[in-house]
């Protein structure tokens, strides 16, 4: 049978959900940055980065059960470990990050490093006629595009 029930072809489907879990263990590695950084963050803008911190580690937790969902309605299972997720995750880890600045470019190039993977996933799930995966893709990669829009403004620079 080439087909699986949601009328997607199994083969092409299989290899969305690795990609998915791919993005599902580089999430995992962003939302424990925003953790670390929520918790470490210090100075003058403490107030408004732990608060935003925060905001940004709430919605990648809901990404992260988005992901796996998604992986587990494509018929496959999620990575679930955290060996798996620093084996596979792209995302660079961050680790004792207390400087707002640091902080901040750890989320332009967590997400840069997201929107890689999410673009590689949104232009086979559309040749796939996966519209499930491709709904998710562009609702991720059109929030990110803003975040990292708004943390460059943050540190004076532009895109």
């Amino acid at each position: 049978m080439k087909y699986n029930n949601l009328g997607l072809e199994r083969e092409i489907t299989k290899e969305l959900a690795n990609d998915l879990n791919h993005l599902l263990a580089s999430f995992q590695k962003y939302y424990q940055n925003l953790r670390g950084i929520h918790w470490n963050i210090k100075g003058r803008n403490f107030f408004d980065l732990h608060v935003k911190f925060e905001e940004l580690y709430t919605d990648a937790n809901m990404k992260v059960d988005l992901l796996a969902e998604r992986i587990l309605t494509l018929g496959e299972t999620p990575l679930h470990t955290f060996e798996d997720y620093i084996v596979v995750g792209k995302v660079p880890i961050g680790k004792n990050i207390s400087e707002d600045d640091k902080a901040v470019r750890l989320i332009i190039d967590s997400l840069t490093e997201l929107l890689k993977i999410e673009r590689q996933i949104l232009a086979k799930s559309g040749d796939a006629n996966d519209e499930g995966t491709s709904s998710m893709m562009s609702d991720f990669i059109t929030e990110q595009e803003k975040t990292i829009w708004m943390m460059n403004a943050w540190l004076g620079e532009s895109i």
